[in-house]
């Protein structure tokens, strides 16, 4: 009877620390580790963004990934990562995801970014109208010397990061081609590779996110500035002066005169008040915003400035 009582004595212990086990500890919005995805357009912005905030809190820390858009949504999806930076909220689809699992989620939009058009020095030709760039996706057009003001000559090349990638996915949707089938496209695998293919081949038309050069202050904007031509844009058929093209840098992407602007997005799953959520609020408030301002690109809540005069 004795040894019957100590047996259950002791599967008592063992069943009552199982169940005051530790569960792992959540996240909060200043400490932790969570995994965010981001099309590899966005590195530049998102590794500021990211890095600003741990330098705040240095518990909070981000496995940033990147991967094409398409891809880096559906990561965030099946909860592979906490939030996603992409170019578009979900669709019905998407969204339907979430809500099967009842996670309310977030959408933030912080931000304008742009698809920048880059030639290599060489190229003489600075500008170009929305009816060219249609032609060359077309298949309308197809040589330099189709194109006006140009001194290059022989096939365009049009050169992106990636096939699935949001700067590709915003000249398709803006044109609304279907196909690319019979087009003289290629792909680098990323931004900064776009730029080494096009300094070195003067045929080329590069695709890059704008962040990507757009940061004046940056070492890494003036390295890979250096021999590249940044093409102004008129979305006019017959533009009859230079005032008629912008290029995408900030004051065009606010006033919306740059035709390849697009808007920029953090989406997150977070299903309690965590890490997440801490660095959405941080980037839609006054901070972010000049960080955001800082990088080149227009803000979507523009830091406001009271300036005092004095008679």
């Amino acid at each position: 009877m004795v040894r019957k009582l100590l047996w259950m004595t002791t599967i008592g212990f063992i069943s009552s620390s199982c169940n005051t086990e530790k569960q792992p500890e959540l996240d909060t919005p200043s400490r932790g580790t969570i995994t965010v995805v981001s099309d590899e357009s966005f590195q530049p912005v998102v590794q500021q963004l990211t890095e600003a905030y741990s330098g705040i809190y240095a518990d909070a820390k981000f496995n940033v990934v990147y991967r094409p858009e398409k891809e880096a949504i559906a990561m965030m999806l099946r909860d592979s990562a906490r939030l996603v930076f992409c170019t578009r909220p979900l669709s019905k689809g998407e969204q339907a995801v979430l809500d099967q699992r009842k996670i309310v989620g977030k959408t933030e939009l912080i931000a304008t970014d742009g698809v920048a058009l880059i030639t290599g020095k060489s190229n003489t030709d600075s500008l170009m109208t929305m009816n060219e760039l249609r032609g060359l996706f077309t298949g309308e057009l197809k040589n330099w010397e189709q194109l006006k003001g140009g001194n290059q000559t022989g096939p365009v090349t049009l050169v992106f990061d990636n096939g699935n990638g949001s700067n590709i996915d915003l000249v398709l949707r803006t044109f609304k081609i279907k196909t690319i089938d019979g087009i003289r496209i290629f792909t680098a695998k990323s931004n900064r590779e776009v730029i080494t293919y096009v300094r070195e081949n003067p045929r080329a038309l590069g695709f890059i996110g704008v962040n990507w050069i757009s940061d004046g202050d940056a070492a890494l904007t003036a390295e890979l500035s250096r021999d590249l031509r940044v093409l102004g844009i008129s979305d006019k058929v017959n533009p009859t002066t230079i005032k008629d093209y912008f290029q995408p840098f900030q004051r065009s992407l606010g006033l919306q005169d740059y035709p390849l602007r697009r808007p920029l997005y953090i989406i997150s799953r977070e299903a309690h008040s965590g890490l997440g959520g801490g660095l959405i609020n941080y980037l839609a408030r006054d901070a972010g915003s000049l960080i955001v301002e800082k990088l080149g690109l227009w803000p979507a809540r523009p830091y406001n400035r009271e300036v005092y005069i004095q008679k």
